[in-house]
């Protein structure tokens, strides 16, 4: 192998080396993005599950609330407009608690998804990190072998000198 190949090869590997480490950083910046995204997710479910829990408290409040009315109905006619007005409120409430509880579970899918994802990049930048160093051994054996011949070239050149 002549000294002009194992350069170019020594040039490719460090080319390779380098795409790879740009590789390995581009799934880095992919990985903390999802990470990031996954800790908006989180919040977001942590308020959600707030806002449906004072659903729930305010819908015990007015079916509470509902009932005295119904008995008040059963005393007079009076009380049958604030009856209808809570059985309103709390249809609207239970409407507004049953959107909740839909976003609830679209948010939880959505960072299950975003967990894989997470862990699918994870797992490709092992990968990535574990060919760059294949690459750097291979690189450095490249040397080291360039290095003894280039040595060897010397030592043949000194005793072509001498004769």
């Amino acid at each position: 192998m002549s000294m002009e190949k194992i350069r170019e090869k020594i040039s490719a590997l460090s080319a390779e080396r380098d795409k790879l480490e740009e590789q390995r950083e581009a799934q880095a910046a992919k990985i903390k993005d999802l990470e990031q995204e996954n800790l908006a997710k989180e919040q977001e479910i942590a308020s959600l599950t707030h806002r449906l829990q004072l659903f729930e408290t305010d819908i015990e409040k007015l079916e509470s609330q509902l009932k005295e009315a119904k008995s008040s109905a059963d005393q007079g006619a009076a009380s049958s407009t604030e009856l209808e007005t809570l059985r309103r409120k709390v249809s609207l409430l239970e409407e507004e608690a049953e959107e909740a509880d839909k976003n609830l579970r679209e948010t939880n899918e959505k960072l299950r998804l975003t967990d894989v994802k997470a862990e699918h990049y994870e797992r490709k930048v092992a990968t990535v990190e574990a060919e760059r160093d294949a690459w750097e051994r291979k690189y450095e054996e490249l040397m080291e072998k360039y290095r003894s011949k280039d040595e060897e070239l010397e030592r043949i050149n000194k005793e072509l000198d001498n004769m």
